[in-house]
């Protein structure tokens, strides 16, 4: 259903497959798939889930039951690698493999409860350090592995800064946490200045059930466009060919997120990095393992009361220096080498091969 977190873990077990490991993939039914299928080379289970709720405890709730299910369904293997808030804690048997705990999210209590976990892997140096700081006595569990970019749809170099429209694109969640109405404020405040021969796509969900922000927060942000052509708001985008198009339409791609605990990593700015497409991102510290202020990418102060201001004189910076903003995408792009998806499953393929039944607490 388009999120991050899914999209990895699909190419990360196809790449786990075509090295020739036996790999199951649990994961939601939805309409349109099958729910027992073998496709290259991985076998997948799908059963039932729930659209998100609103409220947390119903999300913990509607967790719970879909673990259940994913729990009842899990075959005996080397590895079981996690991603529910749940499911850590189902498994008491060794026969389901070391317990592999991906840490997707910043940690609200939870980790110390994963004492069986063989591993605490976690995307970015900032996560590892906030599990280390909620469980100290797992520290030496922990590991840091990046995301990895999704291999590119065409054969074909991205095309240069030049030859790409006038766009600056968003893609993501449409939610008040990932700062797009910041973004579009700060676009329409300059539309007769240095962006006035600019248009911003916005690109993601806004129902709830996917992770947006609502109808309300829909309507809000359309209302700070004012009803201009040059924001357009194009909705999520699920197909891979589709997506690459918009990143490599774009000259720059601004991903302003405010998600002091929620973000975690990124994968979208990295993503349009490989596209050739330069990013300007937050001041979050998850973004600071791969992008270098100047350098790989840009970033602003989105704790500063003047945030809007900020990001506005930032992307008219941006804009003035072509060259510039050429040279920053093209050093971007370079970075995203360290980040492919057969090197990140070699990394995670390593860590697997070091772990044995010893490292994991004390099975039932």
């Amino acid at each position: 259903m388009g999120g991050a977190v899914e999209k990895f873990w699909d190419a990360m077990g196809r790449e786990f497959a075509r090295q020739g490991h036996q790999v199951t993939h649990i994961s939601r039914a939805v309409a349109g798939l099958a729910t027992h299928e073998t496709c290259e080379g991985v076998e997948h289970f799908r059963v039932r889930g729930s659209d998100t709720p609103s409220a947390l405890w119903r999300l913990k709730l509607f967790d719970l039951f879909y673990s259940l299910r994913a729990w009842r369904a899990l075959p005996p293997a080397d590895i079981l690698v996690t991603n529910t808030f749940w499911l850590p804690l189902l498994v008491w048997s060794a026969r389901w493999g070391r317990l592999y705990v991906h840490v997707a999210r910043a940690p609200k209590g939870q980790m110390r409860f994963y004492r069986r976990a063989a591993r605490l892997q976690a995307p970015s140096n900032v996560i590892a350090a906030a599990i280390a700081r909620e469980a100290p006595s797992l520290a030496g569990k922990v590991v840091v592995i990046p995301y990895a970019v999704p291999p590119p749809v065409s054969n074909e170099p991205p095309p240069s800064i030049e030859a790409r429209a006038r766009t600056i694109l968003f893609v993501g969640r449409v939610h008040p946490e990932k700062g797009v109405h910041l973004l579009i404020e700060a676009f329409m405040e300059e539309s007769v200045g240095g962006l006035r021969d600019w248009k911003l796509e916005i690109v993601g969900p806004t129902d709830v059930a996917r992770g947006g922000g609502g109808d309300d927060y829909g309507a809000e942000l359309r209302g700070l466009a004012g009803g201009s052509e040059r924001v357009i708001f194009c909705g999520p985008i699920f197909e891979a060919a589709e997506l690459e198009r918009a990143y490599r339409g774009a000259r720059f791609f601004v991903y302003p997120s405010l998600a002091e605990t929620g973000e975690t990593f990124g994968l979208a700015a990295l993503e349009a990095m490989s596209h050739g497409c330069a990013v300007l991102v937050s001041g979050l510290e998850c973004f600071r393992d791969f992008l270098r202020e100047g350098e790989t990418g840009f970033s602003f102060d989105h704790r500063a009361p003047s945030a809007v201001q900020i990001l506005r004189e930032k992307m008219l910076q941006i804009v003035a220096d072509e060259a510039d903003l050429a040279r920053v995408a093209e050093a971007g792009r370079q970075t995203v080498d360290a980040y492919r998806l057969t090197a990140i499953a070699n990394r995670f393929l390593d860590d697997f091969a070091s772990l044995s039944v010893t490292d994991a607490e004390t099975w039932t």
